[in-house]
């Protein structure tokens, strides 16, 4: 006589059941952090700077903190294209520079038109791309050394043809040219209206077109990108020669705003560029750089400082709070990315 074996009970056949519940939803909480944790730390900032500062969320200090990150976000959008190319540029403040600098002079010593002015400033901030493409492409040097080498040519030109840095002035600038920094279209700030232009561009070619395509495999497999057929010196070169000229836009606006030119003040913004460029690569699936997320990148930096500056902390010690939100932030995201890469490996 064989004894038969028990059938289940209802709380057996029950157990099984919350518990692929609970992992699920465990899971879907992971994902959302594992997404989302950067965009999570951004929000919690804001909310933690609009409980302590009350000015925060006033109109006029959320479009303070986009007009004042406008040319922070146009010079991370073009690093955002040369990184995407698997590069790096540590030339951008000499291309900003280059910009200003060259407008001032086509205006003050050759009487040209604003217009004329604005040409010949992208040109010359273009021409510091045509260098580095130079050096990378032809001469084969990595993109680290020649745009650092670009980076101290340009700056003891600087030096040499301003009397050891002095500032250029030119008090005399038509409002037109004046208004590319000051002046407001339909109600919007210029300078903002520029960086949306240059955003909006920059998707377009990075995200949405073929050639954004083949920049993104030109970075991430540069042979295998040459054996597929495309054109990979021919890309590089307009990359940099691109990602000058535009930065070039935002040191005449630089320019226009303070109505001279200071030697050297596009290097300031080199390392926040860089910073919101990881940082929006820090968001991507592939860890890739993307134009939404270099914007975020600028926005975060530019809510961090503004909330912390609101609240009356001493430079320094602002300074140092910065980078260490920046350094926190980054790890916390670079981390969920790491565990989640494993957790799909398991």
């Amino acid at each position: 006589m064989t004894a038969e074996t028990p059938a289940p009970s209802r709380a057996d056949s029950a157990a099984p059941t919350a518990s692929q519940a609970r992992s699920a939803w465990s899971r879907r909480i992971f994902d959302v952090v594992s997404r989302y944790g950067f965009v999570i730390v951004f929000f919690a900032f804001a909310v933690f700077f609009a409980l302590r500062a009350d000015a925060f969320l006033n109109p006029s200090n959320l479009v303070n903190i986009l007009e004042g990150n406008a040319v922070l976000l146009i010079a991370a959008l073009a690093m955002t294209l040369v990184v995407a190319s698997g590069g790096i540029d540590l030339s951008i403040g000499i291309a900003i520079d280059f910009g200003g600098w060259f407008a001032i002079i086509a205006m003050r010593d050759y009487d040209l038109t604003w217009a004329s002015a604005l040409l010949v400033g992208v040109l010359a901030g273009a021409a510091v791309g045509v260098l580095n493409a130079g050096l990378i492409v032809r001469l084969k040097i990595s993109p680290f050394l020649a745009t650092l080498g670009t980076f101290f040519i340009g700056s003891s030109i600087q030096q040499i043809y301003t009397s050891g840095g002095g500032q250029v002035p030119f008090r005399e600038m038509s409002e037109s040219f004046r208004s590319l920094s000051t002046g407001a279209v339909l109600g919007v700030p210029t300078e903002i209206v520029i960086a949306a232009v240059v955003g909006v561009v920059y998707f377009v070619l990075l995200e949405r077109s073929v050639h954004g395509k083949r920049i993104h495999a030109i970075g991430l497999q540069r042979s295998v990108a040459s054996v597929s057929g495309i054109r990979v010196s021919g890309y590089l070169v307009f990359v940099f020669v691109f990602a000058s000229a535009t930065v070039a836009l935002s040191g005449i606006i630089l320019t226009a705003g303070l109505r001279q030119f200071t030697p050297l003040s596009g290097f300031s913004y080199l390392l926040d560029a860089i910073a919101a460029v990881f940082i929006g690569a820090s968001m991507h699936p592939q860890r890739r750089p993307n134009v939404a997320g270099t914007l975020l990148g600028v926005l975060f930096l530019g809510v961090v400082s503004n909330g912390l500056n609101l609240m009356g902390l001493d430079f320094n010690l602002r300074d140092a709070l910065e980078g260490i939100i920046l350094v926190g932030a980054l790890a916390l995201a670079f981390a969920n990315r790491n565990n989640r890469a494993r957790a799909v490996s398991i």
